[in-house]
């Protein structure tokens, strides 16, 4: 059967293409990561629920997938343009430690939320002070053509290559209005490549250059880093929709100052063939910025009692380049469709004992039913739109409750849809997370249970009833009937 081609909406051309592999049968997708600063808030998370989703996607059409994701732990600067602090070494000033340790620490923070949400690792994480030479050798080889010295350090002269800020649309948008005016600059929108160290100050992470000694550049890492590991053009670059207006079309003028190419009406000149962004999650709560201390992480939502799998199906729930609203009743609703979903899907695929594998491949699935057939293309099909993951899931759905259905063919189409969706076969128990303002523990919750148990088989309904009021106002709900008997309610 002849499936439709996978598409995906480039950022550079604004409009849906199908995927054409640069090199027959690889797909190389390169993933901006976190400053390593401060935790990542959830809204930072979709990013990667996002990329991992299209890696997962990927592989699912049989292509080999080297998916790079980096580390930025020097170079970026407080207003994510010229001017500011380099946001490490702000983090290391303000709490008196080592910016090795700073980058340390929340490096950790950050893979452990990429396990929390079941997203893959990539097959490199790309650390940025571990390509500083490179860095040097890359802005060297373009200084002569593309880039001017001033007392801050050396700026790449973005009027030096063919339609600069094209992905940003900057003319029509003004997507160059965050940049502050630096003194010197030929052009607003010339931006470092190296930030020399001002005179009298010492940073802890600083190198010579021969444009003296400092830091490189935010933009100059990607570049770097993408070009060494996955070598240019490669696949496909994502990112968060904030770095479509100043960090990735600095990318793109340096991959095409590098690269020796013309103008971005070919998209390969950009450095990567395809663009891709995933748009703002919107926070009504205020919660969201870094700056407001407890702000949304995947800690917090932990602590009041959701599982981190909630906030994935959340993010499926919406298409990636929709605006998804942050609310406390939405993921509410997430958790319960995704323990509803994932109680179905064991039932389905533990009869025949099935298991879902990471790297799920559709041509491996030997589908012979019709209607389970028809419900692999029509998955199959909404995925290759552009990544429809809202339509996938109702196909999923569909799946996990089919009647008079062979049960090993079934078993096999929900492992593999799940496992493209990064939906992993847990017990509904491991979804059971103690609110952090919960007043009971689990030993008194089943205390309370038993006594509970004893009271109804003695048909005292009025003890049994006070223990259960007592129980919900406590924060447990009580599951008559249910093998699980009862679970925590999130705050």
């Amino acid at each position: 059967m002849t499936h439709a081609p996978l598409t995906l909406f480039n950022s550079l051309t604004r409009k849906p293409e199908p995927f054409a592999p640069v090199h027959d049968g690889e797909a190389r997708v390169y993933s901006c990561g976190p400053t390593v600063y401060n935790y990542p808030h959830i809204g930072n998370m979709r990013a990667y629920v996002f990329a991992d989703t299209l890696g997962r996607v990927l592989s699912w059409r049989g292509y080999r997938l080297t998916h790079v994701i980096n580390i930025t732990d020097v170079g970026h600067l407080t207003d994510d343009a010229d001017a500011g602090e380099d946001k490490l070494e702000k983090a290391a000033s303000e709490r008196a430690q080592s910016i090795w340790d700073i980058a340390r620490h929340y490096t950790d923070a950050f893979k452990a939320d990429v396990d929390a949400l079941n997203i893959r690792q990539p097959a490199e994480w790309t650390v940025a002070t571990d390509y500083i030479d490179a860095m040097i050798d890359f802005a060297t080889s373009i200084a002569d053509r593309h880039c001017y010295e001033i007392d801050s350090g050396l700026y790449f002269d973005t009027a030096s290559v063919a339609d600069y800020g094209r992905l940003a649309r900057a003319v029509t948008e003004e997507g160059e209005g965050r940049i502050d005016a630096v003194e010197g600059k030929r052009n607003a929108a010339d931006f470092a490549i190296w930030r020399r160290t001002p005179p009298g100050e010492t940073r802890q992470m600083e190198w010579d250059s021969p444009w003296g000694r400092g830091a490189p550049g935010w933009h100059l890492e990607c570049s770097v880093m993408s070009g060494q590991v996955l070598g240019f053009p490669f696949d496909i670059h994502t990112g968060g929709i904030d770095h479509r207006e100043i960090h990735h079309p600095n990318e793109i003028a340096q991959n095409q100052a590098f690269c020796g190419c013309g103008g971005l009406d070919e998209a390969v000149h950009s450095g990567a063939k395809i663009w891709m962004h995933n748009n703002f999650l919107v926070d009504r709560t205020g919660k969201m910025s870094k700056s407001s201390g407890e702000f949304l992480r995947l800690k917090l939502l932990r602590d009041r009692g959701y599982h981190p799998l909630a906030y994935r199906m959340m993010c499926l729930q919406a298409h990636y380049r929709s605006e998804l609203e942050f609310s406390w009743d939405g993921l509410l609703a997430a958790l319960t469709r995704v323990k509803r979903l994932l109680t179905g899907a064991r039932n389905a695929i533990g009869a025949s004992g099935e298991t879902v594998a990471s790297g799920a491949v559709m041509a491996d699935l030997a589908i012979d039913n019709a209607r389970l057939r028809a419900l692999l293309d029509r998955f199959d099909a909404a995925l290759a739109d552009d990544l429809n993951t809202p339509v996938a899931l109702t196909v999923l759905d569909e799946a996990v409750t089919a009647k008079k259905v062979p049960a090993e063919e079934k078993a096999a189409l929900v492992a593999a849809m799940m496992a493209v969706l990064g939906l992993p076969l847990l017990a509904r128990e491991d979804f059971r997370i103690r609110p952090q303002s919960a007043q009971l523990d689990e030993t008194e919750v089943e205390a309370a249970m038993d006594r509970r148990k004893a009271a109804r088989a003695a048909k005292d309904f009025a003890t049994s009833d006070a223990i259960r009021d007592e129980l919900a106002a406590k924060g447990v709900e009580v599951m008559d009937g249910d093998p699980l008997g009862w679970e925590w309610q999130p705050g």
